[in-house]
């Protein structure tokens, strides 16, 4: 049986854990959009936007491997890339990767192996044919062991420190579109048995008007063990001003340092506002890659980032077509953790 295809025994997983995403990287995974019928106008635009992360990355030398389906989204994108940029043809519904691809875990004496989780398209919001098969399809390609656990979780509703504290939201994991034979207790249990947490931080709401139902990705990230950073309202009419604060007292009475990031307000209609956020940030080697959307506060927040990383460069690309599919650079990328 391949590596890749071992179904490992729950007994067999409790010395993994999930490390903290500024560890060294083997590479990364980055979706290509591919759906004309997902991303309509759009479609162009984002491929461009995804194409220059990739540039991004691959230029400081670490391995990137964009995923792509079908021979019109390859050929799109050998025209945006450089040759440092691999391509890789992987099964999948739109570019979530960090959802829909598998967690790399660490283990004793260098072991690593992929945990799958099952997924319903964030609550039964988007069933897209290909993004139960993209978990298994990326780890088989990474080598990587593959086990596939008996519930509904994604990438991008948990934070990891790498010292066993993982941080997620009540929206997300408590809701019943997700889990509903699942209480709290049992959610917390199965975060310990699969990915090797000793302490959870709940957060309470994710930002308005993300489909997600409030990933903590969007929200709050860990930034070093035991300091996590929070947007701050920017302006009166910033939709989000409540679910930064609360997030942050939450963080503060846990025992968390917390440090600030600017938020980029208001992102389209009062009554429709944009999930946008800096903190949909990408952790590579030796690059930050911030997502911005032409608002007066980007360059502040490319500038702190920056800051929350010594030794790694931050660097700020335009997100905003990227955003119309509902996420952004973190939201659509993958790593793999290199072996200690």
């Amino acid at each position: 049986m391949q590596a890749a295809l071992l179904i490992m025994k729950a007994a067999d997983t409790m010395a993994f854990l999930m490390p903290a995403e500024w560890g060294k990287q083997e590479w990364i995974w980055i979706g290509f959009p591919a759906h004309a019928d997902l991303w309509e106008d759009d479609l162009a635009p984002a491929q461009t936007q995804m194409a220059a992360f990739a540039n991004a990355v691959a230029e400081t030398g670490q391995q990137v491997r964009l995923v792509v389906q079908g021979d019109a989204a390859e050929a799109a994108a050998r025209a945006l890339v450089s040759g440092a940029v691999q391509i890789e043809h992987h099964p999948y519904g739109d570019i979530w990767l960090r959802d829909t691809g598998p967690l790399t875990l660490l283990g004793p004496d260098g072991a690593r192996r992929a945990q799958g989780f099952g997924f319903n398209g964030w609550g039964g919001k988007y069933l897209l044919e290909g993004d139960q098969d993209t978990g298994p399809s990326l780890a088989a390609a990474g080598g990587l062991a593959y086990s596939r656990a008996d519930w509904i979780l994604e990438g991008g509703a948990i934070e990891s420190d790498g010292t066993g504290l993982v941080v997620t939201t009540e929206q997300c994991l408590l809701n019943p579109n997700r889990n509903p034979s699942l209480n709290r207790e049992q959610i917390w249990a199965n975060l310990q048995r699969d990915l090797g947490f000793d302490r959870v931080l709940w957060l309470g709401e994710g930002l308005a008007g993300d489909h997600t139902d409030g990933h903590v990705d969007n929200l709050a990230r860990m930034v070093a063990p035991g300091t996590i950073a929070i947007p701050v309202a920017s302006g009166a009419d910033d939709p989000n001003a409540a679910v930064y604060a609360d997030a942050r007292s939450r963080s503060q009475d846990f025992g968390l340092t917390v440090r600030d990031v600017p938020s980029p307000g208001l992102v389209g209609a009062s009554d429709d506002a944009e999930p946008a956020s800096y903190m949909n940030f990408a952790i590579c080697n030796d690059v930050v890659v911030v997502p911005t959307y032409g608002s007066a506060h980007d360059d502040d927040a490319v500038a702190v980032i920056g800051d929350l990383f010594p030794g790694r460069a931050a660097v700020g690309l335009r997100a905003d077509a990227v955003l119309t599919g509902g996420g952004s650079f973190h939201c659509a990328s993958q790593h793999v953790p290199a072996a200690p």
